[in-house]
């Protein structure tokens, strides 16, 4: 995932990676904070965790324009929202 996510912000070197790395637990944790599953969180061929952390880490990178991370953190916002929202990801349910 960690390449991905350096992809989607378009980082080609390593300067960053310890920031990367830092947004991706950041968003893991925030996902798991919502109730999301911890084994689903782990899942990283998931699309939908996989994006959600991708947008999370856009929104939260330091974009020059704030408008263009406020869209990023209402998109993010609203995957993180529908799953909570589903029995599939959420922590409902288990019997830990």
């Amino acid at each position: 995932m960690f390449k991905d996510v350096k992809n989607a912000l378009r980082i080609s070197g390593r300067d960053l990676d310890n920031e990367v790395l830092d947004l991706i637990e950041s968003a893991k944790a925030d996902l798991a904070l919502s109730g999301v599953h911890k084994d689903k969180i782990s899942d990283i061929y998931d699309p939908l965790i996989k994006r959600a952390v991708i947008i999370y880490c856009k929104a939260n990178f330091g974009y020059d324009d704030p408008k263009l991370s406020e869209r990023f953190q209402e998109s993010y916002t609203s995957l993180k929202q529908h799953l909570t929202l589903s029995s599939e990801y959420t922590t409902a349910g288990d019997d830990e």
